[in-house]
Parts: C-alpha cells; sequence; structure tokens
C-alpha cells in the first residue's frame, strides 16, 4: 500500500517554520496547526530542519542529522532524565561528532573543516581527547541542545495528531561538504587524500541552463556506503521519521543515477552519469523499516529506470500544475496525466507563487493558461489553479500559504540560483482573512478532501 493511502484523499498547506509570525516552532506553531484543522487540511509540509551553513538555506547544512536550534524557544522544559539517555544512546552514532565539529568550527571561526590544523583535520585520537575535556561543557551543551529540539517536536507532533495533522518533512539527498558527516566519516564519499572531493553533485545541461547545474555536494562512495548495508542512510531515514509521517526525498533520480562532475570543473558540462544502488538501499530500508513513508521528488527530466525504481517500492512522485501548461500532452503536470500516487502542488517552495508567476508570462501564454483553466478573468486564476489540484485524482494536492493569500512574487521563498536574499518570507497573523479558513473547508469538502478530519493521526 502507498504510503498516501494511508492518509487518505487529504490537502495539505507547504510553510516553512521560519516563515511563521516568530520564525519558531512555538505558540504560532501551535496556533498554525489548529487554523490547519479549522480549514480542512490534514498535512503540514515544510522544508528540511537542518542547521544552515550559507545564510538560511536549509539545503545545506552543518549536519544530515541535527536540528536548528534556531527554529526552537529557549525555554527548558522539565527534565527527564530517563528519556534523555535513551534518545542520546540512539543518537550517539552523529551526535558527539556534531558536537565536536560545531565546537571546532566556532573555535576556528568558521572555517571549512579541511582548513583546520591537521591534527583536527584527520581527527587524531589524541587531539579529540583533549578537546574533549578542555570542551566538555560546550560539548554537553550542543548535545542537550539537540535533545531538547528533539522533545520540544516530539511534543508539537503529539499535538498536530490529536488533531489529525500530518507532519510532512523534507531530505535533502546530498549533504554539504563542510559537515561534521564528511569530517567524521570521509570514507562514505569521494575524497582524494587531502579530505577534498574528487566529484560533485549536479545536472547535466538542459533547456534551461546551457551550462547544467554544479551544486559541488561531494558524490557517496557507494561501495562503502554498500559494504555497511547503508547503515548511515537507514539511521539518517529512522531519525526523519521521529520527526514526520512522510519525508520527501529530495532529487530522487540521484538514487538511479548521479550526474558526476569532476571536482575542478568549473560547471557542470562535463560530467556524465554513474548508476547508483538505489535500490538495494531501499531494499535495505524496506526490510529494516517495513513501509518507507517516503515522496520521491522525481521533478525534471526523469527516465524510466528512475520511474521503476520509485514504483517498485510503491513510492509517491510529485507534479506541479506550474509545469502543466506546454503543449505536450504526455507532461505528467497536465491534470490528466496525473496519477493517484501523487503529491501534486499548485507550486513549491522553488517556485514563484501563482500570481507572481502567472504575471511574468507574456499576454499570448497568459491567454493559454486561462483557456486550459476555462477562466475568462486573470482574477480567477487562484480559485481555478486551486480547483484543478484539489479536483485531481493525486491523493496529496499541497498548496504554498503564499497561494492561499493571493500573494505575489515578493513572497517568494527561493530563487534557485541565486545566492541571496532567499528563504525570508513569513506571514503575519494579521495576514490571513477571518473568512478565509471557513471558505476553504467548503472548498476542500466540494472536492471530498477533508473527511478525515477530525481524527487523531496515530505517529509511527
Amino acid at each position: 500500500m502507498s504510503t498516501l493511502q494511508g492518509i487518505g484523499r487529504a490537502a495539505g498547506v507547504l510553510l516553512h517554520p521560519t516563515s511563521l509570525p516568530s520564525g519558531k516552532l512555538d505558540a504560532d506553531a501551535r496556533r498554525w496547526v489548529d487554523w490547519l484543522t479549522e480549514a480542512g487540511f490534514r498535512v503540514w509540509q515544510m522544508l528540511p530542519l537542518g542547521v544552515p551553513l550559507v545564510e538560511l538555506s536549509p539545503y545545506q547544512c552543518a549536519s544530515a542529522f541535527a536540528v536548528n536550534p534556531g527554529l526552537f524557544t529557549a525555554e527548558l522544559g522539565e527534565f527527564d532524565s530517563d528519556s534523555y539517555a535513551k534518545w542520546y544512546k540512539n543518537q550517539r552514532h552523529w551526535v558527539e561528532d556534531y558536537a565536536l565539529f560545531m565546537v571546532l568550527k566556532r573555535q576556528f571561526q568558521g572555517q571549512e573543516w579541511r582548513e583546520w590544523p591537521a591534527a583536527f583535520r584527520s581527527r587524531d585520537p589524541q587531539a579529540l581527547f583533549k578537546l574533549r575535556g578542555e570542551q566538555a561543557e560546550a560539548l554537553a551543551a550542543i548535545i542537550h541542545e539537540q535533545y531538547e529540539c528533539w522533545r520540544q517536536w516530539q511534543a508539537l507532533r503529539a499535538y498536530a495528531a490529536e488533531r489529525g495533522v500530518y507532519l510532512f518533512g523534507d531530505m535533502p539527498i546530498f549533504v554539504a561538504y563542510d559537515s561534521a558527516d564528511v569530517w567524521a566519516h570521509p570514507e562514505r564519499f569521494l575524497l582524494d587524500q587531502t579530505g577534498a572531493p574528487t566529484f560533485v553533485t549536479g545536472v547535466p545541461p538542459d533547456y534551461f541552463s546551457a551550462t547544467g547545474q554544479r551544486w559541488g555536494n561531494p558524490h557517496y562512495n557507494w561501495a562503502n556506503m554498500q559494504a555497511e548495508n547503508f547503515l548511515w542512510w537507514r539511521q539518517r531515514l529512522q531519525y526523519h521519521f521521529e520527526f514526520f509521517d512522510l519525508v520527501r526525498l529530495d532529487h530522487f533520480r540521484g538514487l538511479a543515477a548521479s550526474w558526476m562532475i569532476p571536482a575542478f570543473e568549473a560547471t557542470a558540462i562535463n560530467g556524465a552519469w554513474e548508476n547508483v544502488p538505489g535500490d538495494a538501499m531501499l531494499a535495505s530500508i524496506q526490510q529494516a523499516m517495513g513501509e518507507i513513508p517516503l515522496v520521491a521528488e522525481d521533478l525534471g527530466v526523469i527516465t524510466p529506470d528512475v520511474t521503476a525504481l520509485r514504483d517498485k517500492y510503491g513510492l509517491p512522485g510529485m507534479s506541479v500544475l506550474q509545469f502543466g501548461f506546454d503543449h505536450f500532452e504526455d507532461n505528467p503536470h497536465k491534470p490528466h496525466n496525473v496519477r493517484e500516487n501523487t503529491a501534486y502542488y499548485t507550486g513549491t517552495h522553488d517556485n514563484d507563487t501563482l500570481l507572481g508567476w502567472f504575471n511574468s508570462l507574456d499576454a499570448a501564454m497568459q491567454q493559454h493558461v486561462m483557456q486550459v483553466l476555462n477562466i475568462s478573468s486573470a482574477d480567477a486564476l487562484t480559485d481555478a489553479m486551486l480547483d484543478t489540484i484539489l479536483a485531481s485524482p493525486a491523493l496529496l494536492a499541497i498548496i504554498p500559504l503564499q497561494d492561499l493569500l493571493r500573494l505575489g512574487s515578493e513572497a517568494r521563498m527561493n530563487i534557485p540560483g541565486v545566492a541571496h536574499g532567499n528563504w525570508q518570507w513569513r506571514f503575519s497573523w494579521s495576514d490571513i482573512p477571518s473568512a478565509l479558513a471557513s471558505q476553504l473547508h467548503n472548498k476542500l469538502k466540494g472536492h471530498q478532501r477533508n473527511e478525515r478530519k477530525s481524527e487523531s493521526v496515530t505517529t509511527r
């Protein structure tokens, strides 16, 4: 059974915690869950919760496991030593290295780990032993901070579950080079003897970019990963599923084959595809966990092997209505081509808002969009787009809050390829019209998208 079939025919809203009025998972987060419930939505989707390395981007983080303390309140709850001991035992495989990494980052003014003194760069046992003694208090504080984030999240997750709201997370397929994961386990990545990447990630040239995209993350040493029976991947997913009912796996096609760019290349042009044992990895995860509540981000140019891998494990894919207005009848984003086992979006965090997108089109394309949607006025665009994804066969319909509020490009969350000014949009409670929740509830009810609203969610 697909993960989405377990949830039922539902609708959700995409909103990262930094876009809450406080920018934190505090009382605003609970108020937001209450609003979702009132409006009939049963899924809250957000972006990765990691510790950003570059400005505010949640896709380049200091750890594949750690969550950003900046999203949580500083107030400490009643300390439960048994709960802490259990959490620490289960997370010791990463959290001690993460604490060491962060202490060293501070000590060396944020330098990349490959620029640290050789003893720390190579994790010399004596140097680390001495550091643990000298920085015992700082290390303990970082570890406890991560526990406190986990504890506060569990309270929020229970609050959402009681109200029938599922939490939908996001996991980047690759990790940042300057991360605790790469520093602590260089054998799991393709690095040279100095610790520098030999190959980096990206995608090849296409219609949108003549030079492709060079992301720069280090590639995995898949031979090592497979020899470990994908232990790191299983640990990573297990921790994500302590936070979320569903997790979107970004760049899913990278589990079938990855675009290997020699690290010395300035662009993605001179790369090559290399097969990846994603099938073996998913099989290992399935054997360990049973059902895998992942959603495959399968956007872009997707080859048959990627589709076959997705379908073999019953994973939902994604479609985006903004991409559905070309003249190719087999376009998977057109409503009549959308599969049931799909999360269907008006737009994602990488797209402009609906109004921003529509206003950026030329007059002829605007007329084409309106004709396809069977509307005579641009004022009807948002309702028509919402009705289209809600009426589709897709089990899950996801709408960014910006589209529900009918905002323009000023509310866009991210512009891919632009380094500055992203991830900053935040709403105020006064931005939400008092009648919007009931209006949306009626719309969802008309599309039979909220029939389970009052049921509580059983978390894993």
